[in-house]
């Protein structure tokens, strides 16, 4: 099996058995919506809404190796726990405390990897304002493969109405402009 896959699997089953909301959301989901690609890690939201904060960071951190020195305090600080799976792909876990990953868990979805195999995966729409808020290179292509593969089947004012007050709370005018091209690239505008 895919190291990968078999680290998300190991993950999803932990997360599943403490009862928290969650979704893969990143580039271990990109190949459900857009081009197939190879992912080294496994990205995923727990819906802590900052009052199960230190109950999820000390479970995880109970079952998987910290990739941080101060993991916990850096996971509190920066809301991502950085941790390390036994045969040693590395999964970040973010905390998700606002109303766009509510949305975007709620909006999650199973995807099957292979016979008896399921992921716990975010929309296209969503992993498009993820990787829109991420903006680097490597998500701009992530984005451009799942328009590009999606195309008319997304929805677009969700799209929008989304990622406009994220692009906002970050300061960075540049990322919905660059969205709208790819948009208008693909015909979608």
């Amino acid at each position: 099996m895919n190291p990968v896959h078999q680290a998300a699997l190991d993950l999803q089953q932990f997360v599943q058995g403490a009862g928290w909301k969650f979704c893969f959301i990143g580039g271990i989901v990109v190949p459900r919506w857009g081009v197939e690609r190879m992912t080294r890690d496994a990205d995923m939201t727990v819906l802590t809404r900052f009052v199960q904060d230190d109950e999820c960071i000390a479970g995880l951190l109970g079952r998987f190796a910290a990739r941080h020195a101060n993991a916990a305090e850096f996971a509190a600080r920066a809301r991502v726990l950085l941790l390390r799976h036994e045969n040693g792909v590395e999964l970040d876990v973010a905390l998700g405390a606002f109303d766009f990953e509510a949305r975007c868990i709620e909006r999650a979805s199973w995807w099957t990897l292979q016979r008896g195999m399921k992921l716990f995966t975010c929309s296209a729409e969503d992993l498009i304002v993820h990787k829109s808020f991420a903006s680097r290179d490597r998500d701009w292509a992530d984005v451009d493969s799942i328009v590009s593969v999606q195309r008319e089947r997304l929805n677009l004012v969700r799209i929008r109405a989304e990622l406009a007050p994220l692009a906002e709370l970050k300061e960075d005018a540049t990322i919905v402009p660059r969205l709208e091209r790819i948009l208008r690239e693909h015909g979608l505008a």
